[in-house]
């Protein structure tokens, strides 16, 4: 099956396409809903238990309960460099640094709860640590460290800005490319829009 690929997606190479699960997937459109459903159900279950979610074996949990009915690969780090992210065999290092500094940030209220939410998200999407579906992943990662762990509402995530969902996809990867370059003030107005 081929997949057209949105702009600023990552692009789904021919061994991870093989490692699509359901046999009876015909179009883009089934595939996003089939998706969606497994998204519904791991924010679910992340809802519904306490973890520690600052931990590399809950943030690959995670990606197997949204994407574990989909892809056989789900909840495993990429083996190979995308067009976005560090180079795959830095993968884990870089996650468990992320989780370590959040942590401290945390603990020693190094920033505001929103400015660290939002600073974690940008770093785990340009960690990137998984063959696809990472910004769905770091989303609802950020929702779950605001709302778990910083006792804060979600995220808005462009929704109220009240754009179509091309205008809110562009405006969020507009902010996160900012954010490469250390503004990271495009993408703090971005998250409560």
């Amino acid at each position: 099956m081929q997949f057209a690929d949105e702009p600023g997606a990552t692009p789904i190479d021919p061994d991870e396409a093989a490692g699509l699960i359901p046999d009876w997937l015909a179009t883009k459109s089934q595939l996003n809903r089939l998706e969606a459903e497994n998204i519904a159900a791991a924010a679910a279950w992340a809802s519904s238990g306490r973890a520690d979610i600052l931990r590399s074996h809950y943030v690959r949990e995670l990606h197997k309960r949204m994407f574990g009915e989909v892809w056989a690969w789900a909840g495993t780090f990429r083996g190979a460099d995308k067009n976005i992210g560090i180079p795959w065999e830095r993968v884990p290092t870089a996650l468990e640094d992320l989780l370590r500094n959040t942590d401290y940030q945390i603990t020693h209220n190094v920033f505001g709860a929103d400015e660290l939410a939002a600073r974690f998200h940008h770093r785990l999407v340009f960690i990137h640590c998984f063959p696809n579906g990472n910004g769905r992943h770091a989303r609802l990662m950020t929702e779950i460290l605001l709302t778990k762990r910083l006792g804060r509402e979600s995220f808005t995530w462009g929704e109220a800005s009240g754009g179509d969902k091309k205008h809110v996809r562009d405006t969020y990867i507009a902010a996160l490319r900012a954010a490469d370059g250390g503004d990271f003030g495009a993408l703090l107005a971005f998250v409560r829009t």
